[in-house]
């Protein structure tokens, strides 16, 4: 049974395809059945630029124990890049 379950989160960012650099203002996160990856149920999110019309997207698909230490890998970084950098941020 799939869940539908999406959150949807706003983004200022880029993101790269196959040929270029794209920038991405949204992303799509949620829990089910992949398209690709070779498991049950996922983790996938999708990366698109809403404000073009969402047509391109940049996909990954994760195993939750995967996504687990995503998250802790980027919360790790952000960390300590906002103490190495005095809280200087670019945005």
């Amino acid at each position: 049974m799939c869940s539908y379950i999406v959150e949807k989160v706003a983004l200022y960012g880029s993101a790269k395809g196959l040929s270029d650099w794209k920038t991405v203002d949204t992303a799509h996160v949620y829990f089910d059945h992949p398209y690709h990856a070779p498991l049950d149920h996922a983790l996938g999110i999708d990366f698109i630029n809403q404000a073009n019309g969402g047509k391109d997207r940049i996909a990954v698909e994760l195993s939750a124990e995967t996504a687990r230490e995503l998250v802790k890998a980027i919360t790790a970084a952000l960390d300590r890049g906002e103490m190495e950098h005095a809280g200087l941020n670019q945005y």
